[in-house]
């Protein structure tokens, strides 16, 4: 069996970003990755402003005059000064422009007006220079301000339009195509019969590839069959730029995904030493990556945050570390097993405590909790030994 390390590794170096561009306004770019380099046309902010609500003076011209100034102009944000008059201060409010012959603002707190308003006098202890935002502190015109491959949430669309930019060139959107197998699933919705059990492993995916700004392609549910299972894989080729599915992966006499897949295309690895979720499957179906998790839908949930999502960013293009852990306090006694193993945990005040049964069938363990303790292979865990904790939001970002 691969090692987890391995397995992502291998999963990321096959991973071949797509050559689709389009452009769309910044306002429809969240979770989009840029396709190419942006430079920013102009300096932010655009000119010398002050920081705060106060008086903008020239220094030398104040300690002259002893600190007392008569006030020459008002200066509200986004209206141009006139020059200041000599000796004089301009009253001035936060990102107004300075005006040409100060170089310094004293917040008003340290001023105190005189002749009804007509002269302000300055604390000397307002040091030269202070409260003014230098043109370009921000971005300076011609700076790299975001690299090809960065994945856009809210603060980048906001960097972005404080340049200016108002459409901007991303990769297309991976379109992933979602399909189970079992003859035991039913779909939501539909009244159960002896024997079955409801689907959720599709909505899992879908709700992972949705987070991640990608296009789902639901496929639906295939039945047990070798036929069945070879018509649904050359769809998703045939449709999509990758194909995952849930469920047909193992070894026994129904499950015919794995088989097909070699049939049809190749298979590249079968095992990772993860728990839940031993028996992944990576390979390629018509030139397309295939991802064959198990059944189980805590295993589904597991790969796929940790193994689905890290291939899946980088087939999109996107520049991304993988998360780092918090080290929290164990709140639990737990013997190592052989296999990496992904425990269901809830964060609290004194440190992480697991859901009560981690079977790989028990979903409702990843809802009850906020994140996943990694637990090492052949390593125990004794209570008040620090443990890695990753939580949901890290692992969906």
């Amino acid at each position: 069996m691969l090692s987890v390390d391995e397995a992502r590794r291998r999963l990321i170096e096959a991973a071949t970003p797509p050559s689709g561009r389009r452009h769309v306004p910044v306002s429809q770019a969240l979770n989009l990755v840029l396709a190419g380099d942006v430079f920013s046309e102009v300096d932010v902010p655009p000119a010398n402003n002050s920081a705060m609500d106060g008086y903008a003076f020239c220094h030398g011209d104040a300690r002259r005059a002893g600190f007392d100034l008569p006030v020459s102009q008002r200066i509200a944000a986004g209206h141009s000064p006139s020059p200041l008059a000599a000796g004089s201060a301009a009253r001035i409010f936060t990102g107004g422009e300075i005006p040409e012959g100060a170089d310094t603002v004293a917040m008003q707190e340290d001023c105190r007006l005189l002749a009804d308003g007509a002269r302000v006098q300055i604390d000397p202890g307002v040091s030269e220079g202070a409260n003014i935002r230098p043109r370009g502190q921000d971005i300076g015109s011609g700076e790299r301000i975001l690299a090809v491959g960065t994945r856009l949430r809210p603060q980048e669309l906001g960097l972005l339009s404080s340049v200016g930019i108002a459409r901007v060139a991303v990769y297309r959107p991976l379109r992933v195509a979602i399909f189970s197998t079992g003859d035991e699933l039913v779909e939501p919705g539909k009244p159960l019969k002896p024997g079955q059990i409801y689907n959720s492993n599709r909505a899992t995916l879908t709700g992972i590839v949705t987070a991640l700004g990608m296009e789902a392609l639901d496929l639906g549910n295939v039945p047990d069959t070798a036929r069945a299972t070879e018509k649904v894989l050359f769809k998703a080729a045939a449709e999509a730029d990758v194909v995952v599915s849930s469920g047909g992966v193992s070894v026994g006499e129904e499950d015919h995904v794995k088989a097909s897949v070699a049939k049809l295309g190749k298979v590249d690895f079968w095992k990772t030493a993860i728990k839940p979720g031993k028996p992944l499957a990576f390979g390629s179906v018509g030139g397309k990556p295939f991802l064959g998790l198990p059944g189980n839908p805590a295993s589904v949930f597991v790969v796929g945050l940790i193994l689905v999502r890290p291939f899946l960013l980088a087939q999109q293009g996107a520049r991304f570390r993988e998360p780092t852990p918090r080290w929290v306090p164990a709140l639990f006694d737990r013997r190592g097993g052989k296999r990496e193993e992904y425990l269901r945990a809830r964060l609290t005040e004194k440190g992480a405590e697991l859901f009560p049964n981690q079977s790989s069938g028990v979903l409702s363990s990843a809802c009850w909790g906020d994140g996943l303790v990694m637990q090492p292979p052949d390593t125990p865990v004794r209570a008040g030994e620090q443990v890695m904790f990753y939580s949901y939001g890290d692992l969906l970002s």
